[in-house]
């Protein structure tokens, strides 16, 4: 349940939220309400506050006193009513006094509470009145023994409002301060939340990458979260990749400048050897190493090409139709190529022909590396057999030749097989490689549209 909340979108987690705390503050409220009486008398109890209604010892002195007084016949006999008073003086100025008949109900005398004469505690009462539903009012009514007979006595006392109406109050502001504390507790862990992600982008700023930003569920927060998170992993990824490519690029520059370096002093020490003229009979001998040497030289200059190529990240091919027999003529180049090297083939091409979507430049550079390759660690002994053949809506070009005694197309680092297996899955083609005893054999495919 509280996953299922923490993954929802903030928007309703708030709605949720405040709705939850409306329902506690009001129950809140209730329940503080429903015994406010019980509150009145712990207060009473703990002499906080008097009610005169409540004392026992009131009742009793107007037991007492009633029988030294007699019932005025009705409310116009003055004289009565006047002896009577000291009477109804016994309550307090929070408290009205009413006397009846006990066979007519008639009214007799009585006296009005002279607090409800104060304008300031009858502008409070009133208020109240309305916000209570008149609980600040307790009326009670009981039959009273007096001289010349019994009489009904009603009372009604004010003094509760001194403590039911601030009850009110500080039942209000218990419920409205539950209300914020739930409602700012949730708002507060969402400023939290929005606070560690402040300090995880500044952490990552600093450059330190490691640190994973925490969970916060699928809400708005916890997917900037993810997402954060997602990026600080990419950026580390791409930091060490490009540590990595860097180091490299320095480790061929150095092992390329080093090899570079060797056959250029000894080219240098043949030329100069050439320039003094001092053996005239050995100048052929001379010019065959200085030949062999610069050999050297191109072969690493292109294994430094092709190395750039293989680390370039950004090639993209210009796709046009194509068709099959502009492959089959590259194979036919190539073939005549490695013929005057020296070397036989057999070809094998088919009668047919189709089309396909390819760039014409990457091809050309995928043969020339493939046959390069052959003339690097092909055996002459043996036939280079090329195939090119037509199945369902597939073209495939095998090419199988030996290699030499104690040579290996591992021997390098590969550098133009993978350069073929770049552009190849550039050119959405495919691309098998076996070698087996002292057999090359490297299987294209290509889709025909």
């Amino acid at each position: 349940m509280i996953r299922r909340f923490r993954n929802m979108k903030i928007r309703t987690q708030s709605a949720i939220v405040i709705l939850c705390a409306i329902i506690a503050a009001f129950a809140f409220f209730e329940l503080l309400w429903l015994n406010k009486w019980k509150f009145c008398e712990a207060a009473e109890d703990l002499d906080l506050f008097y009610t005169q209604i409540s004392d026992d010892s009131f009742k009793e002195t107007l037991a007492e006193e009633a029988l030294n007084y007699n019932i005025p016949e009705s409310e116009d006999d003055e004289e009565a009513v006047e002896a009577l008073q000291p009477f109804l003086d016994l309550a307090n100025e929070y408290t009205s006094i009413y006397i009846y008949g006990e066979e007519d109900s008639l009214y007799r005398t009585g006296k009005f509470a002279s607090i409800m004469d104060t304008r300031s505690f009858l502008f409070f009462f009133n208020i109240g009145y309305q916000l209570t539903g008149g609980q600040g009012e307790y009326v009670m009514d009981f039959m009273l023994e007096f001289a010349n007979g019994s009489a009904q006595v009603m009372i009604y006392n004010y003094e509760r409002t001194l403590f039911i109406y601030p009850f009110l109050v500080v039942c209000f502001l218990l419920s409205v301060s539950l209300f914020l504390v739930i409602v700012l507790f949730f708002l507060n862990r969402k400023m939290r939340q929005i606070l560690i992600l402040k300090d995880e982008i500044l952490t990552m700023s600093s450059g330190d990458l490691s640190h994973a930003v925490p969970d916060f569920g699928e809400n708005e927060i916890g997917i900037l979260a993810s997402e954060l998170n997602l990026l600080r992993e990419s950026l580390s990824d791409n930091i060490q990749k490009e540590q990595e490519s860097r180091k490299a690029n320095q480790d061929l520059i150095t092992a390329l400048s080093h090899d570079l370096r060797t056959p250029l002093t000894v080219l240098h020490g043949y030329l100069e050897v050439l320039k003094l003229k001092r053996n005239p009979k050995s100048q052929e001998e001379y010019l065959d190493r200085c030949l062999k040497k610069t050999e050297d030289i191109k072969e690493l200059t292109d294994r430094m090409f092709e190395y750039a190529l293989v680390a370039e990240e950004t090639e993209t091919p210009d796709i046009t139709w194509i068709s099959t027999d502009f492959i089959q003529q590259c194979l036919s180049e190539n073939c005549d190529y490695i013929r005057l090297a020296g070397f036989a083939y057999d070809l094998r091409l088919p009668e047919t022909s189709g089309v396909l979507l390819s760039d014409k430049t990457m091809l050309k550079r995928i043969f020339n590396n493939l046959f390069s390759n052959i003339l690097k660690y092909g055996d002459k002994c043996d036939n280079v057999i090329v195939t090119a053949e037509l199945k369902k809506e597939m073209f495939y070009i095998i090419i199988s030749n030996s290699v030499k005694a104690g040579r290996s197309h591992s021997d390098s680092n590969n550098i133009g097989m993978k350069n073929v297996g770049k552009m190849i899955e550039l050119l959405d083609g495919q691309m098998d490689v076996k070698q087996e005893d002292e057999t090359f054999v490297i299987r294209l495919g290509f889709t025909l549209r």
